[in-house]
């Protein structure tokens, strides 16, 4: 279709740039004449107007309205829009890491572009007002492009294009910098200075500035030859797991067991049933590095990754927990942490299925038993396992069709290649190791360059391990006796030197001397002991100092939970928490960010759920409760599910066995948490209920003020809302009886207000927040204070006042991404996003329900998920794609009812009507609606029933055949 006359190319123009929207008639006046209308300007209009109706062929495509006219195309046929549209999803793609799916995107928004945007279009005020924003839009998009360009080590073929731009926009110091970082990665340094040098002038002679602060550093990084600015190295694909620990440096001998094992694995025929190889042999004998290096070397044949995990079956603290194992594998082969089952059945059956079809190498050390193997045995024969044993696995030979090879003791010219020595002496020192690895390893640190037969001589009728012992200082022999205490897998300088009670700097260097001896392991700055070496440790301390070992090992425990509360107050500083009871003075690593404190956290999270069950089961009983509720708000951030049930779990029975009511209910407090965080609301009420009964046992008013508060919480989102609002109105008079802190009522009045959201109270909502939001600024309470911002927003939206609405929500947005808080930054967007689909701009909505989304796909809350999926295909649903929009919300229906999210279900089930009435399916589309109907009813979601009934009112229309609004 072409159209010829100018006017009607400028009313098409501004139609199509607002498609699906209104343009008030003043507007497309002021775009076909500017200043100068003619006489008869609403006759006039009104003709052209009906001339391209006729030009377009239909003439329901521009539809009238009472203040203008609307194009109704869906936006994804307007060229401007699937720009905005595609280039949103390059920039969700790149921000996910997958840098190739941006780059096709990228390119196929850019392809969108002919030439200069309205270039035939004679409107001097629609090109005044549109083209600046167009044009800037563009130029960001490029700008991106060549980002994900550089990224992706295209930077030779990315010259020419960027020669290009800067030639288009020499002012753009992006488009330069891109072009220097190009020319540099391509061996043209002296191009790239260049390049520098023409911008700086022109900058100079055009702008009487100098180039700004980014574009002089990278200028000074070239000049110098800064290792960042290298080109990218081959990306590993992020979703194939690698859990391998690093190959053994210099592995010895071993050959013709390596070739065995590879044949086993990987054999070259096809095979049915799943390769197990047992890997047995005595302590010491080299059975994890051989496992490894095998591993290593046929990674390659298992592209789809490497699972690893070290059972701890002959530990002297608790093995790993094979619930936590297969949490583990779960989260990398990339299950969502809350589709992850807290039951090890159901969590194995779903690993199972999970491999089918892949190729991966599963390596499970130290296994004590079939028991600690059979959950995590996947059911495809192209994932062959490795485990390795001090005991034989007969069991799992019989059962489940393992290999057995049993690894002996080294061969003597081997043992002499660990030793780096040879001759007689060398033969009789390997001799005397038995030709066991580790025993060798630690005579060849105690030779080091002196003479091995000196050695021999001080070694006597003793073992090499008593000799690097006895050889340590009095201060390095006593830390490494002491540390037989840590429970967990591994312990940090800090951790050492408050079990040993000694300043941190010393603790460094006695460490560095157990290391050197090769008593301890040393990698990245934690130290960690060979099962063997603890099991001396152990020995030699309980021999020399039993009781300072006891000391030892509640000075660790209570240095845990220091730390513990120390990142509690960096990381939720509002969550309530029991004190951390601890007199004395503790050294405590340097954690002074949020980000470092989860940093420290993730880094000793298997320690520390490791210490709540030594804690547990050997005392003092009290560090079990304390660490399990100083986690808990950690657990809950990372969605650590599995630690988080077994932590609090053991808590819990420590607490009760004790009679602690402070700590029992804390520890129900902590299981209605984590069950709220599950979706399942009717165990984490019961939780809640038991923890308000002991809290009022013991008299405790501020406690079970807030615990009521988040009973009222739990029951406002599972729809019931009577309950909610006495649970929420009972906290707020407990909290002002027990005169703590009226800090404390921000949470309860921001609930409060989503009540009176939720019911129509639209007034009283806004009072509720605002009161909630001037105590949050007063107290600092940040995250408080984006909720009551957010809040605010949507109660504004809902009274028909979208600007003050995109205010407060603009403020929530600035604050939560000053934070870092992923989830508000999700509900903050989601509820922009909500704002624009009333004003109509569907596109802008649904590329902020997109990055609302990504911003939840690593560890998003469900219910929030939920409500970005219905705004989502509220957004298609607008733009015209309904197929979209009827599994969007199909998803967020299902996702609702999973989680028992009533709210959720409510509004996916008045969106989903729609989109099927829209499609035709009005007998579908009313019994959805009827179902929401009774369920906004019977909740009393007063909001949300409107929707309903209006939506059921336009199914039955369209049954008795009468138009209906179009929405």
């Amino acid at each position: 279709m072409s159209v010829r006359a100018g006017k009607h190319r400028a009313l098409l123009a501004a139609l199509s740039l607002r498609a699906g929207r209104v343009v008030s008639i003043g507007e497309l006046v002021s775009f076909l004449w500017g200043g100068d209308p003619p006489a008869r300007t609403r006759g006039t209009l009104q003709t052209y107007v009906m001339r391209l109706r006729q030009l377009l062929g239909d003439p329901s495509l521009i539809r009238t309205t009472s203040d203008g006219y609307r194009l109704v195309v869906p936006p994804e046929q307007v060229d401007v829009h699937r720009f905005t549209t595609t280039a949103g999803l390059a920039r969700q793609a790149a921000q996910s890491g997958h840098l190739a799916d941006a780059a096709a995107l990228y390119s196929d928004a850019l392809s969108l572009w002919r030439g200069p945007a309205l270039s035939d279009v004679p409107s001097d005020t629609l090109r005044d007002d549109e083209v600046p924003r167009l044009a800037e839009r563009l130029l960001v998009v490029h700008e991106e492009r060549n980002d994900v360009e550089l990224a992706l080590g295209n930077h030779e073929r990315l010259v020419p294009v960027l020669r290009s731009l800067t030639a288009d926009h020499p002012l753009r110091e992006r488009f330069w910098a891109q072009l220097m970082v190009a020319l540099y990665r391509g061996s043209r340094q002296a191009e790239a200075l260049e390049a520098f040098r023409l911008v700086a002038r022109m900058l100079d002679e055009q702008l009487g500035i100098e180039p700004g602060p980014a574009l002089r550093e990278l200028h000074q990084a070239i000049l110098v030859g800064d290792p960042s600015l290298a080109a990218p190295a081959d990306r590993a694909d992020p979703d194939v797991p690698d859990q391998l620990p690093p190959d053994v440096p210099g592995f010895v001998g071993r050959d013709e067991l390596v070739d065995r094992i590879s044949r086993l694995i990987a054999p070259d025929g096809p095979r049915t049933a799943v390769p197990i190889v047992a890997l047995t042999g005595v302590p010491g004998v080299g059975k994890t590095a051989l496992a490894v290096h095998v591993a290593h070397r046929l990674r390659d044949r298992f592209p789809d990754g490497r699972l690893y995990v070290d059972l701890r079956g002959y530990a002297l603290g608790p093995a790993t927990p094979v619930v936590e194992v297969l949490t583990r594998f779960l989260r990398a082969l990339g299950v969502p942490p809350e589709q992850i089952p807290v039951d090890v059945d159901e969590q194995s059956t779903l690993f199972r299925s999970l491999l089918t079809g892949r190729r991966m190498l599963l390596v499970l050390d130290n296994a004590a038993a079939p028991d600690q193997v059979r959950p995590l045995l996947p059911g495809a024969a192209s994932c062959p396992v490795v485990v390795t044993s001090r005991d034989d696995l007969r069991g799992l030979i019989a059962v489940d069709g393992a290999r057995r090879v049993k690894l002996d003791v080294l061969e003597p010219a081997e043992s002499l290649a660990v030793l780096r020595r040879t001759g007689p002496a060398a033969e009789e020192l390997a001799r005397r190791c038995g030709h066991l690895p580790l025993t060798l390893g630690i005579a060849a640190a105690s030779v080091g360059n002196g003479p091995v037969a000196r050695y021999l001589e001080r070694l006597g009728d003793r073992r090499p391990l008593d000799l690097a012992h006895a050889a340590l200082t009095p201060g390095a022999r006593r830390l490494f006796g002491l540390l037989s205490v840590v429970p967990g897998p591994d312990f940090t300088t800090e951790a050492a030197a408050n079990a040993a009670d000694l300043p941190v700097p010393e603790a460094a260097a006695l460490l560095d001397q157990l290391a050197a001896a090769r008593l301890v392991r040393s990698a990245g700055g934690r130290y960690a002991f060979h099962d063997e070496l603890a099991r001396f440790a152990a020995g030699v301390a309980d021999l020399e100092s039993p009781e300072q070992v006891g000391a030892a090992r509640v000075r660790l425990l209570e240095f845990y939970v220091r730390a513990v509360d120390h990142c509690a107050e960096l990381l939720y500083p509002d969550l309530m928490r029991l004190p951390a009871k601890v007199g004395r003075a503790v050294r405590l690593p340097r954690i002074e960010t949020a980000a470092q404190a989860r940093a420290w956290l993730d880094a000793e999270r298997a320690n520390l759920t490791a210490a709540i069950r030594s804690a547990a089961e050997r005392g003092p009983a009290a560090v079990s409760w304390l660490l399990a509720d100083g986690l808990r708000g950690y657990l809950w951030i990372g969605k650590h599910v599995t630690e988080w049930l077994s932590t609090a779990r053991y808590g819990l029975d420590a607490a009760h066995e004790q009679r602690d009511v402070a700590g029992e209910a804390a520890m129900h407090q902590n299981l209605g948490t984590l069950h709220w965080r599950l979706g399942d609301f009717a165990t984490s009420i019961a939780h809640y209920t038991r923890a308000v009964e002991l809290h009022r046992l013991s008299g405790d008013l501020a406690s079970e003020a807030g615990v009521r508060g988040n009973l009222g919480v739990v029951r406002l989102e599972s729809g019931d809302l009577a309950s909610a609002r006495n649970d929420l109105e009972t906290c707020l008079a407990l909290q002002r009886e027990s005169g703590g802190p009226r800090s404390g009522e921000a949470g309860v009045l921001t609930g409060l207000g989503v009540l009176a959201i939720e019911t129509g109270e639209l007034a009283e909502a806004v009072d509720l927040l605002g009161e909630a939001l001037a105590i949050s600024v007063e107290h600092g309470l940040r995250g408080s204070e984006i909720t009551a911002l957010t809040l605010l927003g949507v109660a504004s939206q809902h009274m028909g006042e979208p600007q003050r609405a995109l205010s407060h929500l603009a403020e929530a947005l600035r604050l939560s991404t000053e934070a870092g808080f992923r989830e508000a930054t999700a509900r903050v967007l989601e509820s922009i996003a909500s704002v624009r689909l009333d004003l109509g701009e569907h596109a802008e909505a649904l590329e902020l329900a997109d990055a609302a989304l990504a911003e939840l796909r690593e560890d998003g809350d469900q219910r929030i998920t939920t409500n970005v999926l219905v705004v989502m295909a509220s957004a298609n649903r607008g733009l015209g794609s309904l197929r979209t929009a009827d599994e969007q919300f199909q998803q967020a229906l299902t996702k609702a009812r999973r989680i028992g999210y009533l709210p959720g279900e409510a509004r996916a089930l008045v969106g989903l009507a729609g989109v099927r009435r829209l499609l035709g399916q009005p007998a579908e589309a009313k019994a959805l609606a009827t179902q929401a109907v009774a369920l906004t009813t019977r909740l009393g979601l007063r909001v949300t029933e409107r929707s309903a009934r209006a939506e059921l009112a336009a199914v039955e229309d369209a049954l008795a055949g009468t138009p209906g609004d179009g929405r």
